[in-house]
Protein backbone atom coordinates (compact mmCIF):
# COMPACT_ATOMS: atom_id res chain seq x y z
CA UNK A 1 0.00 0.00 0.00
CA UNK A 2 1.71 3.17 -1.16
CA UNK A 3 2.11 6.18 1.39
CA UNK A 4 0.17 8.91 1.31
CA UNK A 5 2.21 11.31 3.76
CA UNK A 6 5.92 10.64 4.19
CA UNK A 7 7.56 12.48 6.85
CA UNK A 8 11.57 12.63 6.70
CA UNK A 9 13.90 14.70 9.51
CA UNK A 10 11.06 17.63 10.15
CA UNK A 11 12.89 20.16 11.45
CA UNK A 12 11.52 23.45 12.97
CA UNK A 13 13.14 26.09 15.53
CA UNK A 14 11.98 29.68 16.91
CA UNK A 15 14.86 31.18 18.54
CA UNK A 16 16.14 28.86 21.27
CA UNK A 17 13.30 26.12 20.92
CA UNK A 18 13.05 23.27 18.41
CA UNK A 19 9.42 22.50 17.78
CA UNK A 20 10.28 19.57 15.98
CA UNK A 21 13.86 17.62 16.12
CA UNK A 22 13.76 15.53 13.21
CA UNK A 23 9.82 14.17 12.71
CA UNK A 24 10.10 11.19 10.62
CA UNK A 25 5.99 9.87 9.55
CA UNK A 26 4.57 7.60 7.11
CA UNK A 27 0.82 7.14 6.48
CA UNK A 28 -0.30 4.32 4.35
CA UNK A 29 -3.47 5.79 1.87
CA UNK A 30 -7.05 4.71 3.05
CA UNK A 31 -5.82 4.24 6.95
CA UNK A 32 -5.50 6.82 9.89
CA UNK A 33 -2.55 7.52 11.42
CA UNK A 34 -3.49 9.93 15.11
CA UNK A 35 -0.46 11.43 16.71
CA UNK A 36 -0.24 11.88 20.59
CA UNK A 37 1.55 13.94 22.37
CA UNK A 38 1.73 16.38 25.37
CA UNK A 39 1.13 19.85 25.33
CA UNK A 40 4.13 21.63 23.13
CA UNK A 41 5.04 18.23 22.12
CA UNK A 42 5.30 19.29 18.26
CA UNK A 43 1.61 17.54 16.88
CA UNK A 44 0.17 21.19 15.63
CA UNK A 45 3.86 21.91 14.45
CA UNK A 46 3.77 18.57 12.53
CA UNK A 47 0.38 19.28 10.99
CA UNK A 48 1.03 23.13 9.76
CA UNK A 49 4.12 21.81 8.09
CA UNK A 50 2.21 18.86 6.40
CA UNK A 51 -0.44 21.49 4.91
CA UNK A 52 2.04 24.01 3.64
CA UNK A 53 1.05 26.65 6.46
CA UNK A 54 4.79 26.34 7.65
CA UNK A 55 8.02 25.93 5.94
CA UNK A 56 10.12 23.75 7.76
CA UNK A 57 13.92 24.45 8.85
CA UNK A 58 15.16 21.07 7.88
CA UNK A 59 13.73 17.39 6.20
CA UNK A 60 11.15 17.32 3.49
CA UNK A 61 7.53 15.84 3.55
CA UNK A 62 5.20 14.81 0.48
CA UNK A 63 1.78 14.62 0.95
CA UNK A 64 -0.90 13.32 -2.12
CA UNK A 65 2.52 12.93 -4.19
CA UNK A 66 3.25 16.75 -3.80
CA UNK A 67 6.05 17.97 -2.07
CA UNK A 68 4.99 20.36 0.90
CA UNK A 69 7.49 23.36 -0.11
CA UNK A 70 8.14 23.24 -3.57
CA UNK A 71 4.69 21.78 -5.26
CA UNK A 72 2.65 23.81 -2.09
CA UNK A 73 0.18 25.01 -4.38
CA UNK A 74 -0.85 22.06 -6.23
CA UNK A 75 -0.64 20.43 -2.61
CA UNK A 76 -3.44 22.38 -1.57
CA UNK A 77 -6.10 21.40 -4.02
CA UNK A 78 -5.62 17.63 -3.01
CA UNK A 79 -5.67 17.89 1.00
CA UNK A 80 -8.26 18.96 3.56
CA UNK A 81 -7.90 20.18 6.89
CA UNK A 82 -9.88 21.35 10.43
CA UNK A 83 -8.29 23.00 13.06
CA UNK A 84 -8.23 23.03 16.71
CA UNK A 85 -11.06 26.13 16.31
CA UNK A 86 -13.79 25.89 14.28
CA UNK A 87 -12.87 28.05 10.95
CA UNK A 88 -16.17 29.05 10.03
CA UNK A 89 -18.22 32.88 9.91
CA UNK A 90 -21.39 32.87 12.06
CA UNK A 91 -22.35 35.70 10.49
CA UNK A 92 -22.92 33.16 7.36
CA UNK A 93 -25.46 30.41 7.47
CA UNK A 94 -24.29 26.97 7.27
CA UNK A 95 -25.13 26.61 3.78
CA UNK A 96 -23.79 30.06 2.58
CA UNK A 97 -20.03 28.74 4.83
CA UNK A 98 -20.03 25.38 2.77
CA UNK A 99 -20.83 27.52 -0.76
CA UNK A 100 -18.17 29.85 -0.11
CA UNK A 101 -15.68 27.09 0.26
CA UNK A 102 -17.05 25.58 -2.69
CA UNK A 103 -16.53 28.82 -4.73
CA UNK A 104 -12.99 29.16 -3.55
CA UNK A 105 -11.72 25.91 -4.93
CA UNK A 106 -13.33 27.10 -8.05
CA UNK A 107 -16.34 24.11 -7.88
CA UNK A 108 -18.12 26.57 -9.89
CA UNK A 109 -21.31 28.55 -8.41
CA UNK A 110 -23.97 25.26 -9.20
CA UNK A 111 -21.83 22.57 -7.87
CA UNK A 112 -20.78 24.63 -4.70
CA UNK A 113 -24.65 24.73 -3.79
CA UNK A 114 -24.91 21.07 -4.87
CA UNK A 115 -21.80 20.26 -2.16
CA UNK A 116 -23.22 22.40 0.25
CA UNK A 117 -26.73 21.27 0.20
CA UNK A 118 -25.17 17.56 0.40
CA UNK A 119 -22.82 18.09 3.00
CA UNK A 120 -25.66 19.61 5.15
CA UNK A 121 -26.88 16.17 5.29
CA UNK A 122 -24.12 14.42 5.65
CA UNK A 123 -22.95 15.88 8.78
CA UNK A 124 -27.30 16.34 10.31
CA UNK A 125 -26.76 19.99 9.82
CA UNK A 126 -29.82 20.36 7.32
CA UNK A 127 -32.74 21.86 9.44
CA UNK A 128 -29.74 24.38 10.77
CA UNK A 129 -28.56 24.85 7.02
CA UNK A 130 -30.20 28.30 6.43
CA UNK A 131 -29.44 29.84 9.75
CA UNK A 132 -26.67 32.06 11.03
CA UNK A 133 -23.69 29.89 12.91
CA UNK A 134 -23.77 32.44 15.26
CA UNK A 135 -26.86 30.57 16.99
CA UNK A 136 -24.95 26.77 16.47
CA UNK A 137 -23.80 24.84 19.11
CA UNK A 138 -20.06 23.83 19.44
CA UNK A 139 -20.52 20.72 18.13
CA UNK A 140 -22.45 22.10 15.35
CA UNK A 141 -19.93 24.22 14.41
CA UNK A 142 -16.79 21.49 14.50
CA UNK A 143 -19.39 19.63 12.67
CA UNK A 144 -19.85 22.38 9.86
CA UNK A 145 -15.90 22.98 10.21
CA UNK A 146 -15.02 19.51 9.24
CA UNK A 147 -18.04 19.40 5.97
CA UNK A 148 -15.83 22.49 5.02
CA UNK A 149 -12.72 21.00 4.76
CA UNK A 150 -13.88 18.40 2.55
CA UNK A 151 -15.96 20.31 0.44
CA UNK A 152 -13.25 19.30 -2.77
CA UNK A 153 -13.12 15.23 -1.52
CA UNK A 154 -9.83 15.67 -1.03
CA UNK A 155 -8.07 12.46 -0.60
CA UNK A 156 -6.22 13.43 1.93
CA UNK A 157 -7.64 14.83 5.35
CA UNK A 158 -5.65 16.36 8.89
CA UNK A 159 -7.66 17.15 11.57
CA UNK A 160 -6.07 18.88 14.55
CA UNK A 161 -7.79 17.99 17.85
CA UNK A 162 -11.41 17.85 16.23
CA UNK A 163 -13.34 17.07 19.17
CA UNK A 164 -11.68 19.40 22.20
CA UNK A 165 -14.06 21.46 24.06
CA UNK A 166 -17.30 18.72 22.90
CA UNK A 167 -19.31 17.55 25.48
CA UNK A 168 -18.93 13.75 25.01
CA UNK A 169 -22.41 13.21 23.13
CA UNK A 170 -21.02 15.41 20.48
CA UNK A 171 -17.65 14.09 20.42
CA UNK A 172 -18.92 10.90 19.99
CA UNK A 173 -21.16 12.21 16.80
CA UNK A 174 -18.22 13.04 15.29
CA UNK A 175 -16.59 10.43 15.80
CA UNK A 176 -18.90 8.51 13.47
CA UNK A 177 -18.67 11.17 11.00
CA UNK A 178 -14.79 10.45 10.88
CA UNK A 179 -15.50 6.95 10.31
CA UNK A 180 -17.84 7.00 7.90
CA UNK A 181 -15.10 9.61 5.41
CA UNK A 182 -12.48 6.59 6.52
CA UNK A 183 -14.79 3.96 5.27
CA UNK A 184 -14.72 5.61 1.80
CA UNK A 185 -11.37 5.88 1.29
CA UNK A 186 -9.83 8.84 2.95
CA UNK A 187 -6.63 8.91 4.08
CA UNK A 188 -6.39 10.73 7.56
CA UNK A 189 -3.37 12.58 10.06
CA UNK A 190 -5.51 12.77 13.24
CA UNK A 191 -3.71 14.77 16.24
CA UNK A 192 -5.48 14.32 19.64
CA UNK A 193 -5.19 14.37 23.12
CA UNK A 194 -7.83 11.50 24.20
CA UNK A 195 -6.74 8.29 24.15
CA UNK A 196 -9.87 6.65 23.50
CA UNK A 197 -9.95 8.74 20.36
CA UNK A 198 -7.07 7.66 19.14
CA UNK A 199 -7.57 4.08 19.83
CA UNK A 200 -11.01 3.72 18.13
CA UNK A 201 -10.06 6.04 15.29
CA UNK A 202 -6.76 5.02 14.42
CA UNK A 203 -5.40 2.12 12.02
CA UNK A 204 -1.54 3.48 14.06
CA UNK A 205 -0.21 5.93 16.33
CA UNK A 206 2.76 7.58 16.64
CA UNK A 207 3.41 9.29 19.96
CA UNK A 208 5.42 12.92 19.78
CA UNK A 209 7.53 14.42 22.83
CA UNK A 210 9.92 17.19 22.60
CA UNK A 211 9.35 17.64 19.01
CA UNK A 212 10.50 13.93 18.00
CA UNK A 213 8.77 10.38 17.85
CA UNK A 214 9.75 8.47 20.09
CA UNK A 215 7.39 5.14 19.92
CA UNK A 216 4.78 3.99 17.03
CA UNK A 217 2.64 0.83 16.11
CA UNK A 218 -1.13 0.39 16.82
CA UNK A 219 -2.30 0.63 20.07
CA UNK A 220 -2.06 -3.01 21.28
CA UNK A 221 1.41 -2.61 20.29
CA UNK A 222 1.67 0.09 22.14
CA UNK A 223 0.35 -0.62 25.29
CA UNK A 224 2.62 -3.76 24.84
CA UNK A 225 5.69 -1.74 25.91
CA UNK A 226 4.31 -0.66 29.23
CA UNK A 227 3.99 -4.74 30.06
CA UNK A 228 0.85 -6.99 31.05
CA UNK A 229 -2.05 -6.63 33.51
CA UNK A 230 -1.63 -4.09 36.23
CA UNK A 231 -2.85 -4.49 40.06
CA UNK A 232 -4.78 -1.89 41.72
CA UNK A 233 -5.63 -1.57 45.68
CA UNK A 234 -5.54 1.07 48.28
CA UNK A 235 -3.80 0.51 51.64
CA UNK A 236 -5.74 3.21 53.89
CA UNK A 237 -3.58 3.24 56.40
CA UNK A 238 0.38 4.94 55.85
CA UNK A 239 1.59 3.03 58.76
CA UNK A 240 1.06 -0.02 56.64
CA UNK A 241 2.10 0.81 53.07
CA UNK A 242 5.78 0.28 53.75
CA UNK A 243 5.18 -3.57 54.52
CA UNK A 244 2.73 -3.57 51.54
CA UNK A 245 4.95 -2.89 48.79
CA UNK A 246 7.33 -5.46 50.63
CA UNK A 247 4.86 -7.53 50.09
CA UNK A 248 3.97 -6.64 46.56
CA UNK A 249 7.10 -6.81 44.92
CA UNK A 250 7.28 -10.56 44.96
CA UNK A 251 4.60 -10.50 42.66
CA UNK A 252 5.46 -7.19 40.91
CA UNK A 253 6.81 -7.54 37.40
CA UNK A 254 8.06 -3.66 37.26
CA UNK A 255 8.07 -1.05 38.88
CA UNK A 256 5.41 0.04 41.24
CA UNK A 257 3.63 3.27 41.75
CA UNK A 258 2.52 4.34 44.84
CA UNK A 259 -0.01 7.69 45.22
CA UNK A 260 0.69 9.10 48.52
CA UNK A 261 -2.09 10.81 48.82
CA UNK A 262 -4.82 8.39 47.87
CA UNK A 263 -2.88 5.69 49.46
CA UNK A 264 -3.54 3.76 46.00
CA UNK A 265 -0.64 1.24 44.81
CA UNK A 266 -0.24 -0.26 41.34
CA UNK A 267 1.24 -3.46 40.65
CA UNK A 268 2.50 -4.49 37.35
CA UNK A 269 2.13 -8.01 36.40
CA UNK A 270 2.84 -10.19 33.44
CA UNK A 271 1.77 -13.76 32.59
CA UNK A 272 4.40 -16.66 32.97
CA UNK A 273 4.64 -19.11 35.45
CA UNK A 274 3.69 -18.09 38.19
CA UNK A 275 0.00 -17.74 36.67
CA UNK A 276 -2.04 -15.32 35.22
CA UNK A 277 -2.97 -11.61 36.18
CA UNK A 278 -5.95 -13.21 38.05
CA UNK A 279 -3.95 -15.71 39.61
CA UNK A 280 -1.42 -12.94 41.24
CA UNK A 281 -4.59 -10.70 42.10
CA UNK A 282 -5.34 -13.52 44.21
CA UNK A 283 -1.86 -14.06 45.64
CA UNK A 284 -0.78 -10.76 46.68
CA UNK A 285 -4.52 -10.22 48.74
CA UNK A 286 -3.39 -13.89 49.98
CA UNK A 287 0.46 -12.38 50.83
CA UNK A 288 -1.11 -8.91 52.51
CA UNK A 289 -3.74 -10.58 54.36
CA UNK A 290 -1.08 -12.56 55.77
CA UNK A 291 0.97 -10.14 56.82
CA UNK A 292 -1.78 -7.95 58.51
CA UNK A 293 -2.18 -5.29 55.92
CA UNK A 294 -5.45 -4.47 55.46
CA UNK A 295 -6.91 -3.19 52.29
CA UNK A 296 -9.56 -1.38 50.44
CA UNK A 297 -10.59 -0.82 46.97
CA UNK A 298 -9.30 -3.41 44.48
CA UNK A 299 -8.67 -4.05 40.72
CA UNK A 300 -7.19 -5.77 37.80
CA UNK A 301 -7.04 -4.15 34.60
CA UNK A 302 -5.24 -4.09 31.28
CA UNK A 303 -2.70 -1.30 30.55
CA UNK A 304 -4.46 1.82 28.90
CA UNK A 305 -2.88 4.33 26.36
CA UNK A 306 -2.87 6.86 29.53
CA UNK A 307 -0.02 4.37 31.14
CA UNK A 308 1.73 4.38 27.52
CA UNK A 309 2.22 8.41 27.83
CA UNK A 310 3.27 8.38 31.57
CA UNK A 311 5.54 5.36 30.92
CA UNK A 312 7.30 7.16 27.72
CA UNK A 313 6.46 10.74 28.69
CA UNK A 314 6.76 10.65 32.57
CA UNK A 315 3.62 13.33 32.28
CA UNK A 316 0.13 12.86 31.58
CA UNK A 317 -0.87 13.70 27.36
CA UNK A 318 -2.64 16.92 28.34
CA UNK A 319 -0.30 18.55 30.87
CA UNK A 320 0.97 21.67 30.01
CA UNK A 321 5.05 22.62 30.08
CA UNK A 322 6.44 26.04 28.84
CA UNK A 323 7.29 24.94 25.78
CA UNK A 324 3.88 24.76 24.31
CA UNK A 325 3.18 25.36 20.53
CA UNK A 326 0.81 28.37 21.52
CA UNK A 327 3.83 30.36 21.79
CA UNK A 328 6.19 28.52 19.09
CA UNK A 329 3.99 28.32 16.22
Amino acid sequence: MPDAIVAEGLVKTYGQIKALDGIDLRVPEGTVTALLGPNGAGKTTTVRVLTTLLVPDAGRARVAGCDVVTQARELRSRIGASGQYAAVDEYLTGFENLEMVGRLYHLGARRSRERARELLAQFDLEAAGDRPVKGYSGGMRRRLDLAGAIVAEPPVLFLDEPTTGLDPRARLGLWEVIETLVERGTTLLLTTQYMEEAERLADNIAVIDRGTVIARGTADELKGLVGGERIELQVPDPHQRSRALEELSLVASGEIQVDSGSGRITVPVSEDVSGSGSARLVAALETLSRAGVRVGEVALRKPTLDDVFLTLTGRAADEDEERTEEVVS
